[in-house]
């Protein structure tokens, strides 16, 4: 997984008029939950801001990172947990971080990578992308950047479940009956289907 480095400041004023006012600073209000817990068992939460440019390069792409992430000079390592975008303009509003260690698994969307040339595609079929990610349990080092998906030997008509995969030190949680590549019959195979079947009669 690859690793980016991100700066920010504790936000000491909280509430909906120091979010605006942070945002016209160009400031993002950014939330890290860490292992702390508070009376209620719930997680305890760091509130800071960072700047705007220094965010939509790790939001605006389709990489998966792991956060070296510094506030007021103290060093956490995260990952992206939830990001609010404004319904119109699509701008940041808000980022959600959440604190990882080495020794404790965490659950992340890796994107996927379907390798190869599909036997539906060389008969004429369509491969098609059901879901661009697979959600993953492991240790953040174990976690790849993409999860490549062999899809050679898929034909037409045919699909690749998550139940049908299997990656080393990684446990799937996207639901098993989940379709994640298949490949779709398109009139072209449709038609040379038909004439093979007229030949053979």
């Amino acid at each position: 997984m690859k690793q980016i480095s991100i700066s920010g400041v504790t936000r000491t004023e909280l509430g909906k008029k120091a979010a605006k006012a942070a945002r016209r600073n160009e400031e993002v209000p950014c939330v890290l939950y860490g292992e702390q817990k508070d009376e209620n068992g719930k997680p305890v939460a760091i509130p800071f801001s960072v700047k705007y440019n220094e965010l939509s390069k790790l939001i605006f792409t389709p990489h998966i990172y792991l956060v070296d992430l510094t506030i007021d000079g103290v060093d956490h390592k995260a990952v992206l947990r939830e990001v609010q975008f404004h319904p119109v303009k699509d701008t940041i509003l808000h980022v959600d971080f959440y604190e990882v260690h080495p020794e404790r698994p965490i659950v992340m969307a890796v994107p996927i990578a379907p390798q190869g040339l599909a036997e539906g595609v060389r008969a004429g079929g369509r491969l098609s992308t059901q879901v661009r990610k697979l959600k993953v349990r492991a240790l953040y080092e174990q976690i790849p950047e993409k999860l490549v998906i062999d899809v050679t030997n898929l034909g037409l008509a045919k699909s690749i479940k998550v139940g049908d995969l299997h990656f080393e030190g990684l446990e799937l949680v996207t639901p098993k009956e989940v379709v994640v590549v298949s490949v779709k019959m398109t009139r072209a195979a449709m038609g040379a289907a038909a004439a093979a079947a007229k030949a053979e009669k």
